[in-house]
């Protein structure tokens, strides 16, 4: 499980279906077979070194993310799991991500903070409520408007300088996860 609060920017190393990212301050906890959250996706480390780890990418995490996107040189949000000690910042993350939406706008609103647009698929709708939990790429963030598939929130100066919306451009493609408890509810209420 994760928080949805980013650690670290990484940096790709070598990408395909073994993807290696450098970076340092998860590292010195991180073990083969532990899990590690890059872009929001939950994957299991299979090699360690001073500067980098490696996981391996699944078919389906190719497909349902934005994983197979990525090239040497691209940065990437890392957060390691939760510990029982660890404080909840953000909300449940479980790194499962459900599908890629669409950057459609990233406007400056001023004094460092911007308005991100993200066009999600349909199929996600009954999941998300304005003022609700989503993460995008990793990142926990709070719905702050929506407008039919197009979702809005805030990005404060300190996410758009530490995680990789800084980089964001239009077009570009973001990991979704949906809240998980929605889906639970929505499911326990269907058998009722």
């Amino acid at each position: 499980m994760f928080t949805g609060i980013v650690e670290e920017l990484g940096t790709v190393r070598a990408a395909g279906t073994r993807l290696e990212v450098n970076c340092s301050n998860v590292l010195p906890d991180l073990s083969i077979g532990a899990s590690i959250a890059v872009n929001g996706v939950c994957l299991t480390v299979v090699a360690v070194s001073k500067e980098s780890f490696a996981a391996d990418l699944a078919p389906e995490t190719l497909s349902r993310s934005n994983l197979g996107d990525l090239v040497t040189g691209s940065r990437v949000n890392l957060e390691r799991p939760v510990t029982p000690a660890t404080r909840l910042s953000g909300h449940i993350v479980q790194g499962h991500v459900d599908a890629t939406g669409d950057v459609v706008a990233l406007d400056n609103l001023g004094d460092g903070n911007w308005w991100l647009k993200v066009r999600v698929p349909k199929s996600l709708d009954r999941y998300l409520v304005e003022k609700g939990s989503i993460t995008l790429d990793g990142i926990s963030l709070t719905i702050a408007a929506m407008d039919g598939d197009v979702i809005g929130v805030t990005i404060i100066p300190h996410t758009f300088a530490n995680t990789t919306l800084g980089q964001a451009r239009v077009g570009s493609r973001l990991n979704v996860e949906v809240d998980i408890l929605a889906k639970h509810v929505e499911k326990l209420l269907a058998r009722g």
